[in-house]
């Protein structure tokens, strides 16, 4: 009887693939077991065993299996259980979900080898000149890969070569798979074993008497380990000694010592003992009890605690208790720049139980975090991260802290699965049977929703720490301001005021100005004409630092003009304003006083978050203008002013959650102000200082933000009242996407009747040269969810099956906010 096994490959196909085993493999593998399998005509894949039968395919005949690739489960149970969920919820595939899952370097990749062949020996009179150059050079090598072929014949397409020698019968070609993850190896030096006796000792150094230098090495290796009781790295030795490492090899190449090699973590906790943890204050131990009772009853609860009230030390607290019964713990952030702070302070309290997981991490760190996880290391219990972490294979988790739940980062746009963070937790949670504690200082109205409706239990921590004060919130008029000419630059005289009072005092300033760059239009005095990005409907924004032009929707970049290009006039003006102008004004405005900037482009390397909150804590820097970054969570004790530079483009986005999240913005930012005993003041530039978003934020009002987006979301039928799907079209023919739009809409309409929307063009109506459609399909609370995707996947099935609409890509996006 031939055995088979079902296995997860990753690509974004419907079906998972069935294979052939031995009676032997079959005994051997379990679900979760990486194996690499031959796919299409050339291709190997390497895929996870999702279940072993006896059943064989009734459409094709299944393929062996090439090779196995795990002694046990590199994905357990539950992480499949889990990613069966994530693929029918947001209507992906599992290929999907294991390409997101999985850290690279599991997914083994195969390449191309040429080798001569052994059956043939070519005549070499009929090859030609490039077919010769290959040729030779396999009399001279065993094999070739690819791009070596490509070096030796100098240009990138060799396809049509190898294709000729293949015929001609010259050469074999096979795909090798290759291994992506490595150790890190760390070099030690021991002392031979034939000098450890004293006299043997003695005799060596009488011996390198005329060479000192090697002397030295070893004198200061022995009281090295005389001191330490440990193996000695090779670079220690290097430092304490002042010998160079070719001193070092000369004594290894003579026996004298010995060289060996030690795998270790890439990532390493380096600090002290641990400290102990903070005693709560009455308010933080209340919450805390209030969540411990919510817990026996509720599996989610939702913390909503005053910016600066103390969250995370309630947060540890739980933690604390959790990993004192030997469960995991995942803590959940919406931004890397989040966990530079919060590694410290988790990592003083509870040294290296902590694991960093996120994307500026490098592959190679990433496998050993999974690993960490997989096997239930000491070094893991913890596991600190970005949205990705909630894939790692976690086995025995208690509790997920989703910290700042209300952040869109915690959603996933772009590839599949386009999942949300906080949602996925809390499924994955009930997976483990764990808890989920959500906490905000501006909650999301989905969560604050279900609380309310009792489906999440709810705590509240109203008093920031120690009684501190919130900050004073001012609206400025911008339009007042410059009627009466009170404005220099984008500053008004009351931010000049508020501004010169802080420094003078000796405290910090935050700027907040939600958009990179220097401007985002160049026009033309002239003409009006304005340069536009070639591959997407959207102007170009000028970065003054690299005098550039670029398009933030698809990378494209050009030298700023000099002339227009329209008319070739050359009075050009910019309009709008980013970070990068925000930053000449200040210094032109303060020129004693170190400014900073905290923006993509300045955070691009793995330590560049790190770099700038250190300098701000060091108090290195005295302004520091940012974007959103600077809103989430962070600590900083010197702050006193918060500046928000203009609130009204967030207010006026094309957006149903714009209000919300407005709020939650400007909120957040107006929060990193005083948070020690002087009262923190917050500075709101606005032309329409009467919003009523704008009045809520500076009384704090966040019931009555509630009460009046709740309102809206009833009368309009958007969630949490209503779930919805959206559909996007794309193509770069415009009428094909129009045409294909038309007809997807229209079927939908016949299912689902008015609850269709669209199809319509997004504000950016062309990214990337490719043109784009929604459409969106609003679905009731007693309408079947489960029955409504399938309908939408038995439209897009039929849709797919049209000629002229194959070349036409559709995302499907499930709770797309």
């Amino acid at each position: 009887m031939v055995d088979f096994i079902d296995v997860i490959i990753p690509i974004p196909l419907k079906k998972l693939f069935t294979y052939t085993v031995t009676q032997a493999e079959a005994a051997f593998l379990k679900p979760g077991m990486r194996v690499a399998v031959p796919f299409g005509k050339s291709k190997i894949y390497t895929g996870i065993v999702f279940s072993i039968h006896k059943e064989a395919p009734a459409a094709y005949e299944a393929k062996d299996v090439q090779q196995i690739l795990d002694d046990k489960p590199a994905v357990n149970s539950q992480q499949l259980q889990f990613w069966g969920w994530i693929a029918s919820y947001y209507m992906c595939t599992l290929g999907d979900v294991m390409r997101a899952a999985l850290p690279s370097a599991f997914i083994l990749e195969s390449e191309t080898v040429v080798s001569k062949s052994k059956v043939h020996l070519a005549d070499e009179s009929i090859l030609k000149d490039d077919e010769f150059l290959i040729y030779e050079a396999l009399q001279h090598q065993s094999s070739l890969k690819i791009h070596d072929i490509s070096n030796i014949l100098g240009k990138k397409n060799v396809l049509p070569v190898i294709k000729r020698l293949i015929e001609k019968e010259a050469i074999t070609v096979e795909e090798e798979v290759y291994e992506k993850y490595k150790p890190k190896l760390v070099r030690y030096v021991k002392l031979h074993n034939s000098y450890t006796s004293e006299k043997d000792f003695h005799e060596l150094m009488e011996e390198l008497g005329r060479a000192p230098k090697q002397r030295e090495v070893v004198l200061t290796l022995f009281s090295i380990s005389a001191k330490t009781k440990k193996p000695v790295k090779v670079t220690d030795l290097v430092a304490d000694s002042g010998a160079s490492s070719s001193i070092i090899k000369a004594l290894v190449d003579k026996g004298i010592l010995e060289e060996y090699h030690i795998q270790t973590d890439r990532v390493e906790y380096s600090g002290d003992d641990t400290s102990d943890l903070k005693q709560l204050n009455e308010h933080q131990e209340k919450a805390l009890k209030t969540i411990q009772t919510s817990f026996e009853t509720h599996s989610v609860t939702l913390l909503h605690g005053v910016t600066s009230s103390g969250k995370t030390e309630v947060y540890v607290k739980l933690i604390e208790s959790v990993i004192n019964e030997g469960k995991q713990v995942l803590y959940l952030l919406p931004e890397i720049a989040l966990t530079t702070q919060l590694i410290t302070r988790l990592q003083n309290y509870f040294g290296e139980k902590v694991a960093v997981f996120h994307s500026k991490y490098s592959v190679q760190e990433r496998v050993e975090v999974w690993n960490h996880v997989l096997n239930h290391s000491a070094k893991a219990q913890i596991v600190l991260g970005a949205r990705s972490s909630i894939f790692l294979p976690f086995s025995n988790l208690g509790l997920i802290v989703v910290d700042e739940e209300h952040e869109q980062s915690f959603k996933q746009f772009d590839p599949a699965p386009r999942y949300h963070a906080r949602d996925a937790a809390v499924v994955l949670s009930h997976v483990h049977k764990a808890k989920t504690l959500l906490g905000s200082a501006t909650p999301s109205l989905e969560s604050y929703y279900n609380a309310k409706q009792n489906k999440y239990g709810f705590a509240e921590l109203t008093v920031r720490y120690n009684n501190v004060l919130m900050p004073d919130i001012e609206l400025v008029d911008v339009k007042e301001k410059q009627k009466k000419k009170r404005m220099k630059g984008h500053f008004s005289d009351r931010l000049i005021e508020e501004m010169t009072e802080a420094l003078a005092e000796g405290h910090q300033i935050i700027l907040f100005q939600n958009r990179r760059g220097f401007s985002p239009i160049v026009e033309c005095k002239t003409c009006g004409h304005a340069p536009e990005c070639p591959n997407c409907d959207v102007s170009l924004t000028f970065h003054q630092y690299r005098n550039q032009l670029r398009c933030h929707y698809c990378g494209y970049q050009a030298a700023m003009i000099q002339d227009c290009m329209a008319c070739g006039g050359q009075d050009l003006d910019s309009k709008g304003f980013g970070t990068e102008q925000i930053e000449e004004e200040v210094k032109l405005l303060f020129p004693d006083h170190k400014v900073g900037r905290m923006d993509l482009d300045t955070t691009r390397g793995k330590y560049g978050y790190e770099k700038i909150i250190t300098a701000l804590e060091q108090q290195e820097i005295d302004i520091l203008v940012g974007t959103q970054m600077l809103t989430k969570g962070l600590d900083f004790r010197n702050v006193k002013l918060v500046g928000i530079m203009n609130a009204d483009n967030m207010l006026n986005f094309p957006d149903f959650r714009a209000h919300e999240r407005s709020f939650q913005l400007m909120l957040q930012v107006a929060g990193r102000a005083g948070r020690t005993e002087e009262r923190g003041k917050v500075l709101i530039q606005t032309y329409n200082p009467h919003h009523n978003i704008l009045q809520q934020v500076s009384t704090n009002n966040y019931t009555e933000m509630f009460k009046e987006q709740m309102n809206d979301r009833y009368n309009f039928k958007y969630p949490p009242i209503y779930k919805q799907i959206k559909i996007t079209l794309k193509h770069k023919d415009f009428n094909r996407v129009e045409t294909a739009s038309i007809w997807f809409a229209k079927s939908l309409r016949q299912v689902f009747g008015e609850h269709v929307l669209g199809p319509e063009a997004p504000p950016v109506a062309r990214i990337r040269n490719q043109f784009h459609k929604n459409i969106l399909v609003k679905i009731p609370k007693q309408q079947s969810l489960a029955k409504t995707k399938e309908a939408i996947i038995k439209i897009n099935n039929s849709f797919a099956s049209v000629k002229d609409f194959r070349s036409v890509r559709v995302i499907l996006n499930v709770d797309n906010f």
